[in-house]
């Protein structure tokens, strides 16, 4: 969970869902575009764009907005390698 500092009372919240956490890691933090992060969440490129423009606009409506923002989903499996598997339907 992130949450902004100095606003009074409880923020409003936005979730932002495990694929969508890792979508923006891989875009923006990785700089891999859509078409290898499709192939690191096992997903096709349409819908890697797809999760990745949800995640750009709950983030930004956070920022913009002064909300919490809450990551979560389903089942979560780290690997030794420290890749993460997201298992479809579950999230």
């Amino acid at each position: 969970m992130f949450s902004p500092r100095g606003k009074p009372g409880r923020p409003e919240e936005i979730q932002l869902t495990f694929d969508q956490f890792e979508a923006l890691k891989l875009a923006d933090l990785e700089g891999r575009d859509q078409a290898d992060g499709a192939v690191v969440l096992g997903v096709s490129r349409a819908t890697f764009g797809r999760i990745l423009e949800a995640a750009h606009r709950n983030i930004a409506d956070a920022l913009v907005n002064g909300k919490i923002i809450k990551i979560f989903g389903g089942s979560v499996q780290l690997q030794s390698n420290s890749e993460k598997i997201f298992p479809r339907g579950k999230v």
